[in-house]
């Protein structure tokens, strides 16, 4: 986040990492002092109003008008991911058309299925089928393996 902010400071480990430790004591004491807000007014939630208080109260308003902009963006960050998230009310198409065509494709699915297991199923009976010839036709006898009775000699 440094980086991010001033992209052309070098900052120390030792520096980043008190920077760190800051934020997160600047949380606590604003969190806190918004809890205790929340709690005078018998709330059970801490509201943006808590914080907003809360930064006055600890003498940080110069900050108040930055953390609205930063919230306002929030929301509008969270209104167009709801309104991704619903893609299927921004078709302009109907719930019931959508079913529709939901409905189609399965039966499409199902016939194309069924067609798929005829055909395997045609091909085992024809497999079938000739397994059956073959074995009747190793069962009869040929006609160079029958004897022959012998030729009768005239006189």
């Amino acid at each position: 986040m440094i980086k991010e902010m001033i992209p052309n400071v070098r900052v120390s480990n030792d520096a980043r990492e008190l920077i760190l430790n800051c934020c997160t004591e600047f949380i606590h004491l604003v969190s806190s002092e918004a809890n205790e807000i929340c709690n005078r007014q018998l709330k059970k939630t801490i509201l943006p109003e808590h914080v907003f208080q809360a930064l006055q109260g600890l003498g940080f308003t110069s900050y108040i008008e930055e953390v609205k902009s930063v919230l306002q963006e929030c929301k509008t960050q969270a209104a167009n991911k709801r309104r991704a998230s619903t893609r299927l009310e921004n078709l302009g198409i109907p719930e019931e058309e959508l079913l529709r065509q939901q409905q189609e494709l399965f039966q499409k699915a199902r016939m194309e299925q069924a067609q798929v297991e005829q055909e395997e199923l045609q091909q085992l009976q024809q497999a079938a089928a000739l397994q059956q010839q073959r074995q009747q036709s190793q069962s009869l006898p040929s006609s160079s393996s029958v004897v022959q009775p012998p030729a009768r000699q005239m006189p």
